[in-house]
């Protein structure tokens, strides 16, 4: 108890608890014995954190033996803070283990390739030029050009793109087709109005099954398709308020009239459906590639070769055959290509049974916890366990014997 009312009474995170170095600590009291004077706040701001940096110094030192032995890479992670700067923090990996060198607020000159290109070699030089074998930084354009420039400052260094930038892009522009894009802002203007509105949220949360649609996880370009199937999750609930009575009252404005037309437009919830499905390998691959607890590298490219034949598998679209040419007529025909048979449309039901099989729908009891995992599939920041990823699907080589050669033909 004495322990909890300090933890409360200094405000301190309920996730200290699980810090490594906690039960160490009580250990190291009670061994102590009785009358134990614990340090001082003097001696905890000055003497033991000086201790402290010397220890991670000495763990770093270590690891630079290391970068001379096996080479390493940099790796340059940037993100925004709160306030909207542009930061840049800059890591070394060796087989030994990560270490943090540097971050950098790179807002005044993040898109000049030339002052980046300093910024990369300045980090080069500190770590050392002979060291470096490989770095790693994002995707856009004035990263690609600032790498250039340092590629041919030292030869001996390659760049990589980062994976999980290249499939936030490739969802960033898959969101700005036409066709998704029009889909998109029908659903934002549901979640946006129902979100606006306290008694239509308050009348929603109290059913059974009902979740929230938005979440506070950073998921960057996911965020609208994570939206888009969180929604078509809740189809029934959104049906069943717009043909409520209560409803009643919100048909007296356009956009209450206009969030029913969508809702209760089949087309809408169909055009959502392929759109989820469509994503579904890609927002896979994205939390895969972005976890921390494991080395992701090994799965990208298998990764994008289930995602390309699973969007194709999913639109099942069919090869033109051709009859042989026959070049002694080839200017009598007009053309020789045999006319393609009729595709049926999609079977809207067995996609959404495919959907359930993949993404559990809620019951009545309330979400269960595989559904939970589903649901925040790209919930970047806190919740991405790679414990609850399938890598088993990813394993490289656990394909049929006939697989094999459409690999070589592919690789090719």
């Amino acid at each position: 108890m004495a322990i909890a009312l300090w933890f409360y009474d200094a405000c301190i995170p309920m996730n200290a608890f699980n810090s490594p170095y906690y039960q160490q600590a009580i250990g190291k009291i009670a061994s102590m014995g009785h009358g134990y004077q614990g340090p001082s706040y003097h001696a905890l701001r000055v003497n033991l954190l000086k201790d402290a940096k010397k220890q991670v110094e000495l763990i770093v030192e270590n690891l630079r033996s290391k970068w001379a032995e096996f080479g390493c890479t940099i790796m340059g992670d940037g993100w925004k803070d709160n306030r909207q700067r542009s930061l840049i923090n800059f890591l070394v990996y060796c087989p030994s283990g990560i270490s943090f060198i540097k971050s950098v607020d790179a807002s005044d000159f993040e898109s000049n390739a030339e002052y980046l290109c300093n910024l990369f070699s300045e980090i080069v030089e500190i770590v050392g030029p002979s060291n470096v074998v490989h770095m790693v930084t994002d995707n856009a354009s004035n990263y690609k050009a600032a790498d250039r420039l340092l590629s041919e400052k030292y030869p001996t260094i390659s760049w990589s793109p980062c994976a999980a930038h290249c499939l936030n892009l490739i969802m960033k522009d898959i969101g700005k087709m036409t066709h998704v894009k029009n889909i998109i802002t029908l659903a934002s203007r549901v979640t946006v109005y129902v979100y606006n509105r306290k008694w239509i949220l308050s009348w929603l949360r109290k059913r059974p099954g009902w979740r929230e649609i938005l979440h506070p996880a950073e998921t960057r370009f996911g965020t609208n398709f994570i939206v888009l199937k969180n929604l078509h999750d809740l189809k029934q609930h959104f049906e069943a308020l717009v043909t409520s009575s209560v409803y009643k009252r919100e048909l007296k404005n356009e956009k209450g009239k206009e969030v029913k037309q969508i809702v209760l437009d089949g087309k809408f919830w169909n055009n959502s459906l392929i759109i989820v499905r469509i994503m579904g390998p890609i927002m896979r691959l994205l939390r895969i590639c972005d976890s921390d607890e494991k080395p992701s590298l090994g799965y990208v490219y298998e990764g994008m070769w289930r995602v390309v034949n699973g969007i194709k598998e999913l639109l099942s679209y069919k090869k033109r055959s051709y009859d042989p040419v026959d070049y002694e007529t080839i200017d009598k025909v007009e053309f020789w290509i045999v006319d393609e048979e009729q595709e049926g449309e999609l079977d809207y039901d067995e996609l959404e049974e495919m959907t359930e099989e993949e993404f559990p729908k809620i019951g009545e009891d309330g979400p269960s916890q595989s559904s939970k995992k589903d649901t925040n599939i790209v919930q970047l920041d806190d919740e991405n366990d790679l414990d609850d990823i399938n890598l088993e699907s990813y394993e490289i080589g656990d394909k049929d014997d006939e697989d094999e050669d459409e690999d070589e033909e592919w690789l090719r």
